[in-house]
């Protein structure tokens, strides 16, 4: 059996941000828990700010290819920082390409970074309804994260993740064991 791909899409404007740092450490508790269950996991980073103005129409082959990317995962881990009290143009940029439903059930993590903890509520009332609406399934809470407390990550995930990993690893399970052309 191949190996379960896990993509973070990371929707910040500058690459190799903290936002990327946080889907990161998601995906690697995704990978641990998938690789206990005795699947072979992988990790892949997408930055969208490397697709550039090719965001702004449709058809570009290189949005074309992450488009491609995130369909072949078996999860998606979808960070972005809060920007206006919700996710950042550019992230909506690509999330706009892919049609309502598209992604059949695709486990997925909402994962938001912010300034202030005012905007705790972004990450479940904006980013998880978007990702909802073009097909994800969210079988967990999103993560939120304050950059003040990013030296706090690993416990805050630890939190996170006595609770919301092994949901997503039954409905990785699950998808696995339908056959390809049912899903």
């Amino acid at each position: 059996m191949e190996p379960c791909r896990i993509i973070s899409v990371v929707g910040n404007p500058k690459p190799a941000s903290r936002t990327r740092q946080v889907a990161e450490a998601v995906a690697a508790r995704v990978e641990a828990v998938l690789t206990a269950a005795g699947h072979t996991a992988t990790t892949d980073v997408l930055e969208v700010s490397e697709l550039g103005a090719g965001l702004l129409g449709w058809g570009d082959p290189a949005v074309k290819a992450a488009l491609a990317t995130i369909r072949s995962a078996d999860v998606l881990v979808v960070a972005t920082p809060t920007y206006k009290a919700t996710y950042t143009g550019l992230l909506k940029l690509l999330l706009d390409q892919i049609g309502g439903g598209e992604l059949a059930g695709l486990p997925t993590v909402p994962v938001q970074v912010a300034a202030a903890p005012q905007h705790a509520l972004a990450v479940e009332v904006h980013l998880r309804p978007v990702l909802v609406e073009i097909g994800a399934a969210c079988p967990t809470t999103g993560v939120f994260v304050l950059d003040s407390q990013l030296e706090q990550l690993p416990a805050q995930l630890d939190a996170w993740g006595a609770v919301s990993l092994p949901a997503i690893s039954a409905l990785v399970a699950a998808r696995r064991a339908v056959p390809t052309s049912v899903v």
